[in-house]
């Protein structure tokens, strides 16, 4: 089966080269216009262009990754400056991180704010798993990097919005199928239905894994759905649906010695004990929007959802969250002139709640025991509002933009079976932010930004721990909201030219420095995980991207990341047992020590060749680099996780006869076969701190289509 994978995609290869057609040379007169720049709703909640966002923001489409595995996150969003993934067990469980933020977590997304088509797929907390994404079906991905906490609920780190393909152009049936090594198979189908006031879309994806560690497992069926329908010529209404089921069996962490030995083994606790998530959840929302008047100067949107999700975990216990949320949203702009210039203001809330038992069960060898070991109810309420000002000094040059939020995120619990034992915390703050953006031509443009940012801990992040400064609680008393001060200043510049070498450029960079107070950060007591603060840290960093095509069918990209993330000053309590069986508690001072799990430099590259081999078929290969430098796996800086470098390689051939469509792509991913840990467990301190990163693996996919 190996040697049938590498065989179909040498032959992709070589077919896409020996027919490349002859470019004529360019002119020597290079004629330079402006591209009109992608409109994005994500960074201001607002529709503005690029170019006129006074920080980072990063917009793509599904033709970016046509040809492209589509497995995980990681390998749609490869290449993106600042943004760095570790992939753990597949799309449901990359850790994301922006600039630091979400690199704390061990299981999810943190401090970054995930949407799906705009309504929230985090929870009210935070914490973000993103079973429901697939990106068969998905149009378009919109990412703010940078402190979005004046506009979006615990989004220190930024957002990232994934947009349900609707806007296609014509009635289409769409039928996907992919294969790959370590029993990769993915199979489905997506039907687009166009009227003239009417789009209906819906996809459903079947994913089987066997996964390339003992252990690692898993199985999805994924269902998406959008309808949008043209009420008049100001007004829309949208339905919103999806429903994802699974199961992921998990491998575990290793230690050094272990991973050095056997990476693709499984540790013996996870195995033994069978650990595993098992989840099923839902989801329906509504979106009215209307102007109030043709051009659009008062815009009202209001959004609507509810939520229904089921999840077992089990680890040495097994524990059962039964959830059931619902959530809304509103939006005001108005669009006016003051003394002749443009100016733009908005005021919108959000609306989260989320409710439902808990249950705790013994794990015996690997199965739930009829023993109730805790039986709590939970509710999770986020209530937020915002307000937005942007106004123009100079027109089309120079703009000032003001954003604030004021959060109140509330957790309640209460122990049923300890009637007395109820508990309640409440983290609330205002973060505002102030922006400028200067053109320096319609097309490139100087920005600097400074905001607060506020980040409260997840549900999972406030379980109590021994020693704490209370034991009579459910959550832990000590653990403080994390709170920093952004500043960040860039450039970023998006031209075409219509003849000459270069066909497009478009290129960005960013420099930041953020302080934290009271990062959040995972710790152990006899193999559990619990979190604590860390007092003070500094984050500086530099983040650099370019995309440019020359003589319209070579395509390189290019992205850089510089990080320096120091603790200031930091001193954890180090919990653990003595002879007797008794807690032991030392001191240990982390000043100075060097933020674990981010590298300092992470670079990526690709050249991608794209042709018209015929007037029906079109070729096409893209190679990619990426190189991330060595980590330190924990706060003490006691291990370090070496560098390393992967290429990859993509081959795909398109072909179209009349309303048919044919494509064949596959592609061979780490060719060098590099073993490495693609993810850490930090701050384990039973050292199991290395998980591996996915082998050479190749895989193939097909792709049949047809427009009505």
């Amino acid at each position: 089966m190996k040697k049938l994978f590498f065989l179909v995609i040498f032959v992709l290869g070589l077919s896409a080269v020996f027919a490349q057609k002859e470019t004529k040379a360019p002119k020597d007169t290079i004629e330079m216009k402006y591209r009109l720049d992608d409109v994005v709703i994500t960074a201001t909640r607002v529709g503005e262009k690029i170019i006129d966002i006074p920080y980072p923001v990063y917009r793509m489409d599904n033709s970016a990754y046509t040809f492209d595995k589509k497995t995980s996150v990681n390998e749609v969003l490869a290449g993106v400056p600042g943004l760095f993934m570790q992939s753990r067990y597949g799309n449901h469980d990359v850790r994301m991180s922006i600039r630091g933020f979400g690199s704390r977590s061990n299981s999810g997304i943190r401090g970054i704010r995930i949407l799906l088509d705009g309504i929230p797929e985090s929870e009210p907390d935070g914490q973000t798993r993103i079973e429901a994404i697939d990106f068969n079906s998905i149009g378009s991905i919109e990412l703010v990097r940078g402190s979005a906490s004046s506009l979006y609920t615990n989004a220190p780190g930024g957002v990232v919005n994934f947009i349900n393909e609707i806007n296609f152009p014509s009635s289409f049936v769409t039928q996907f199928n992919e294969f790959g090594e370590f029993g990769l198979r993915r199979n489905g189908v997506k039907l687009g239905i166009k009227s003239d006031d009417t789009k209906f879309m819906v996809s459903y994806n079947y994913h089987n894994f066997a996964g390339y560690r003992q252990h690692s497992e898993d199985f999805w069926n994924i269902l998406n759905t959008v309808l949008e329908t043209k009420l008049n010529d100001v007004s829309k209404l949208s339905l919103f649906g999806y429903s994802a089921t699974g199961v992921i069996k998990l491998p575990g962490s290793l230690k050094k010695s272990e991973f050095d030995l056997d990476p693709y083994q499984a540790a013996k606790t996870e195995k033994d004990y069978d650990y595993y998530r098992l989840s099923n959840k839902g989801r329906l929302g509504i979106k009215f929007e209307t102007s109030f008047d043709e051009k659009r100067n008062n815009e009202f949107e209001i959004t609507g959802y509810v939520t229904l999700k089921y999840f077992e975990r089990a680890q040495k216990t097994v524990r059962i969250f039964n959830r059931y949320g619902m959530g809304a949203s509103t939006r005001f702009t108005n669009k006016s002139k003051i003394v002749g210039l443009s100016n733009t203001f908005s005021v919108g809330g959000d609306l989260f709640y989320q409710t439902g038992p808990i249950e705790e069960y013994n794990n015996i060898n690997g199965l739930k025991g009829d023993n109730l070991l805790t039986l709590v109810d939970e509710t999770i309420q986020n209530a937020g509002f915002f307000l937005q000002e942007r106004f123009e000094f100079i027109p089309d040059k120079f703009a000032l933009l003001l954003t604030g939020r004021y959060d109140n995120v509330t957790f309640a619990a209460k122990n049923r079976l300890l009637g007395s034992q109820d508990d309640r915390k409440k983290y609330e703050a205002f973060t505002p932010k102030l922006a400028l953006n200067y053109k320096l031509t319609p097309y490139l443009s100087l920005y600097t930004s400074y905001g607060l940012s506020f980040d409260s801990p997840a549900g999972n992040e406030l379980d109590n721990y021994p020693t704490s400064s209370n034991q009579g609680k459910i959550y832990n008393p000590d653990l403080e909201a994390q709170k920093s001060k952004n500043f960040e200043f860039g450039v970023k510049g998006n031209l075409i030219f219509s003849q000459g070498l270069f066909n497009y450029l478009f290129f960005e960079g960013t420099f930041f420095n953020i302080m934290i107070d009271n990062e959040i950060v995972p710790f152990e007591v006899l193999g559990s995980v619990f979190y604590r603060n860390s007092a003070k840290t500094n984050r500086t960093g530099i983040e650099l991207g370019a995309e440019t095509a020359i003589l319209k069918a070579l395509m390189f990209k290019f992205s850089y990341t510089f990080s320096s993330f120091n603790y200031d000053t930091y001193t954890a309590r180090v919990i653990k047992l003595d002879n007797q069986g008794n807690f032991v508690t030392q001191d240990k001072d982390f000043s100075g020590k060097i933020v674990p799990s981010v590298p300092k430099h992470n670079f990526y590259f690709s050249a991608a060749w794209s042709k018209d081999l015929t007037e029906n078929l079109t070729g096409f290969i893209k190679g990619s680099v990426v190189h991330i430098s060595d980590m330190y796996t924990d706060d003490a800086n006691s291990e370090s996780n070496p560098s390393y470098t992967l290429l990859n390689s993509v081959f795909g051939l398109d072909l179209k006869v009349k309303n048919l469509n044919f494509m064949l792509s596959g592609g061979v991913n780490n060719i060098l076969d590099k073993r490495y840990a693609a993810f850490l467990n930090i701050n384990s301190t039973s050292a199991r701190f290395y998980e591996l990163g996915e082998p050479r693996n190749a895989f193939i996919s097909f792709t049949t289509g047809y427009r009505f």
